[in-house]
């Protein structure tokens, strides 16, 4: 496969969430390692949930595990927490191993926050007891001056004496965040940190909590199946697969160019093109197009069959007689400011295409399909 490199291309909702955040406080590629995966694995059994994962998340970073249910990401972070211990590579925080080689340091003692899923605040508690839970080592005056500290920045000065069941999903998620936050922990670790909050308010705080990680300057790794989390809070994603990672890199990065059919597939509504690549020309059922609009063609793949990674706005639908169409709307998705047309191709494969909601096709309307991407296209052997 060929990857490329996207020119003047603008691309739909589905991958706009990715240049939302602000990328101006992204950690440099050279920043040295705070966490160190290599070759980890952890078996049970007879079945491997991770699978030789070998991964640095440099200081300051916000990377994310993506990855269907059952891929590994959650034993993953699990390891790194110490929850789990793994069966073979090692894990560094810090410089100093944690797990591996005989080692195995247990969760309470590793440099490490967490963020579960329920936010598993203490319900007795108020906030500001909560958040102060973890600040063994400080004396009162240096307590209450960090939970001030933390109460500012995650916007709640105001809050420190309500108890958890006097607080909204939102502010119980910033509760447990600063509590997190308070020991200063090497890595913070987020498990699914937005699955229990309603849709509006997932939105809300992805934003709040991107803006909150970046001020407090800690290195964060979190885990998510929501493809739209991962590529609008994250530096970097590692999308992962039956216990590996298939690729790594920045949000726009892994959306644009996916390396393998897997990553193509599930960031996204992908559809493929079969098609044939002779004398530089690629030949589909939608027509002929120049090869060039493969990223990486080299003349060397003449004659190879592949498949190209086309989404709904790389591809426009026009109503055709049945005669010259190449296929027909099997079914719509109206999506607000646009409609995403399915479109079943003479062959049996199915395309999307995407428009604006002012051009209505009805189901059955036999239509004539259109490459309209002015970028280049990933691509497959097949």
């Amino acid at each position: 496969m060929a990857s490329m490199e996207p020119v003047g291309t603008t691309r739909s909702d589905e991958q706009t969430a990715s240049s939302t955040s602000d990328r101006s406080a992204s950690p440099n590629r050279t920043t040295a390692a705070v966490l160190s995966l290599a070759s980890v694995t952890k078996e049970y059994a007879a079945e491997t949930a991770v699978d030789g994962v070998s991964l640095d998340v440099r200081s300051g970073e916000l990377l994310t595990f993506l990855g269907p249910s059952g891929c590994g990401k959650t034993t993953t972070l699990r390891t790194v927490a110490g929850l789990e211990e793994p069966t073979e590579g090692t894990i560094t925080i810090g410089g100093e191993p944690v797990a591996g080689e005989g080692t195995f340091v247990p969760p309470e003692q590793r440099d490490v926050g967490i963020v579960f899923q329920n936010f598993a605040l203490f319900p007795h508690l108020t906030v500001r007891e909560n958040i102060a839970f973890g600040l063994d080592d400080a004396d009162a005056e240096e307590t209450a001056a960090r939970v001030d500290e933390l109460l500012e920045l995650v916007d709640m000065p105001d809050h420190g004496e309500k108890t958890p069941d006097q607080l909204s999903g939102g502010q119980k998620q910033r509760v447990a965040l600063a509590r997190s936050l308070a020991p200063e922990p090497d890595v913070l670790l987020l498990d699914e940190p937005f699955s229990n909050l309603d849709v509006r308010l997932r939105v809300e705080m992805r934003e709040e909590v991107r803006r909150i990680l970046k001020a407090a300057g800690v290195t964060a790794v979190s885990v998510t199946h929501d493809q739209e989390e991962a590529l609008s809070i994250s530096d970097r994603v590692a999308v992962m697969n039956d216990g590996q990672i298939e690729q790594v890199g920045r949000p726009e990065e892994v959306f644009e160019r996916p390396e393998s059919k897997f990553v193509a597939s599930f960031l996204g509504r992908a559809s493929f093109l079969r098609g044939h690549l002779r004398e530089g020309e690629l030949e589909t059922e939608i027509g002929r197009f120049d090869a060039v609009t493969l990223e990486g063609y080299d003349t060397v793949y003449d004659g190879a069959p592949v498949d190209v990674l086309v989404r709904p706005d790389d591809l426009s639908a026009t109503p055709a007689s049945a005669d010259m169409a190449d296929g027909v709307i099997v079914s719509r998705q109206y999506v607000g400011p646009s409609f995403v047309y399915r479109v079943e191709l003479d062959s049996g494969d199915v395309v999307h295409c995407q428009h604006n909601h002012v051009e209505e096709f009805d189901l059955d309307q036999p239509v004539a399909v259109e490459l309209t991407a002015d970028h280049p296209l990933a691509w497959y052997p097949r």
